[in-house]
């Protein structure tokens, strides 16, 4: 946790204040919160059906993703009354009206992934 008065942090707020492209950023930004938006963009899912889907992610570092997307109004998490406990996440509207931006993001990516090193084996990923 860094202090909220810190250079670092507002520079950071006055960057995120400033610009649109920034402030997207940081909601969405990370190693994980892209994983985990791409496969909720396609279905809500359970939480260990989400934890299952992505490699090498922790418990720790899935729940702590998760409740930033919350936070930031991205997903939604619902938690059903039975034993044993149910919980599943899904995309809120402003979530989802992530998709074209997201898809853009995806598309422009693996093209740039292509031409910068155009003897990869490149995986691309349905969005």
């Amino acid at each position: 946790m860094r202090k909220e008065t810190s250079t670092n942090a507002i520079n950071e707020k006055q960057i995120n204040d400033s610009c649109g492209m920034a402030y997207s950023l940081s909601v969405l930004g990370g190693r994980w919160k892209p994983a985990i938006l791409c496969r909720l963009m396609h279905k809500t899912m359970r939480y260990s059906d989400l934890k299952n889907s992505i490699d090498q992610i922790s418990e720790r570092m899935l729940v702590s993703q998760l409740r930033e997307l919350e936070a930031d109004l991205v997903v939604r998490r619902t938690v059903y009354p039975v034993v044993p406990p149910r919980v599943e996440y899904e995309l809120t509207e402003l979530g989802l009206s992530m998709k074209p931006m997201l898809k853009a993001m995806s598309d422009w990516g693996n093209m740039h992934r292509t031409k910068v090193n155009p003897d990869a084996d490149v995986v691309v990923s349905e969005f």
